[in-house]
């Protein structure tokens, strides 16, 4: 009997799925097409099929990895409760799973959501700053996954679920200004700025914030992707009114072209300002955003698998954003960060 199940085993499952083997576990696979280079591994059980046909033949009260796309990822939440499992949860869904906190309490399940690099890392680190510095007058993410270089295309590869890019891209983005939660349009407040290592890109309000919203105050809080500039003025003006099929086409991520993953945290209090800047290029033919996400998402599984919820992450039953975390936890998944080669830095 394996030790956890994952769900999914795209760019990212394929990561995380290799890191948990490393920590010597073994693991069930679930998708509809399984790469042979993972099925093939010692210590896999590979299923393949439609994970809703799947799903209930699964042995109950294990711990579950669910990296679906996001447009499926919330119709398993309930499934994987009832089923008494503990799930670390990387499906970057509109719906929230807060919804599920009554049947996961019933069921003695701790979820834990959005456990990427942002959300997931970014949350933890604004819930540092705030430890550090006290009341918070403002909060900004800033974060990308790009081509090291542009190009006369898009300048862009979807280092994901293409069709979560896309409903980045057309989401109404939620932010805090003057202590007032308001909705603006996805792609708000485009404006320049300097990336370490590349030098000018532009960045753009998404509905990236996500749970802190509700769970840290601040007077003013925005999340913004970054991408190379042009690749909004060509979606506005060539993408928005492609067929989806083509466009995730010339999304399509090419693993023998450099890329990068850059986020960037910055919170300000009082007299107090901290930033911490995250990076990877990628290593060992995995990418930066398998990388920078699957590691959080590693670190996390691997504490409810040797400790479990409540003694590895400080979870009671129920349904928990990545700012819920302990902060020995949340240091946990840093230094894991770092010991794999991310560069963090906090100034």
């Amino acid at each position: 009997m394996s030790d956890v199940i994952a769900l999914g085993c795209g760019l990212v499952g394929k990561f995380v799925i290799r890191k948990l083997l490393e920590n010597g576990n073994s693991v069930t696979v679930v998708d509809l097409k399984i790469p042979t280079e993972i099925a093939n591994l010692e210590n896999i059980e590979p299923m393949e099929g439609d994970v809703f046909a799947i799903i209930d033949s699964l042995p109950h009260s294990k711990v579950v990895v669910n990296m679906l796309p996001g447009r499926i990822g919330d119709r398993v939440r309930p499934k994987l409760l009832e089923s008494k499992h503990q799930i670390i949860d990387l499906a970057f869904t509109l719906e929230d799973p807060s919804k599920y906190s009554q049947l996961a309490k019933e069921n003695g399940c701790s979820l834990l959501w959005d456990i990427g690099i942002a959300p997931g890392l970014s949350n933890m680190l604004v819930k540092k700053g705030r430890e550090m510095i006290g009341e918070l007058d403002e909060v900004h993410i800033k974060v990308g996954g790009n081509p090291s270089k542009k190009d006369s295309k898009w300048s862009y590869m979807a280092p994901f679920s293409p069709s979560d890019v896309i409903e980045e891209y057309t989401r109404p983005a939620r932010i805090i200004e003057d202590n007032n939660l308001i909705t603006v349009p996805a792609l708000s407040q485009r404006h320049l700025i300097d990336v370490e290592y590349h030098g000018e890109m532009e960045a753009f309000l998404t509905d990236g914030l996500r749970s802190i919203i509700d769970t840290i105050p601040s007077k003013e809080m925005k999340e913004f992707t970054v991408r190379w500039p042009g690749h909004i003025d060509k979606w506005i003006s060539e993408g928005m009114k492609m067929e989806e099929d083509k466009l995730l086409e010339e999304w399509k991520f090419d693993d023998e072209r450099d890329e990068f993953t850059w986020l960037e945290v910055k919170v300000q209090g009082l007299d107090s300002k901290i930033r911490w800047m995250v990076y990877d290029e990628g290593k060992n033919g995995d990418s930066s955003m398998a990388r920078t996400t699957g590691l959080v998402t590693a670190a996390c599984t691997i504490l409810f698998l040797e400790k479990g919820p409540m003694e590895g992450c400080g979870l009671e039953p129920g349904i928990h954003p990545p700012e819920s975390l302990s902060n020995n936890s949340i240091e946990y998944i840093i230094n894991y960060l770092q010991d794999n080669d991310v560069e963090i830095v906090q100034s």
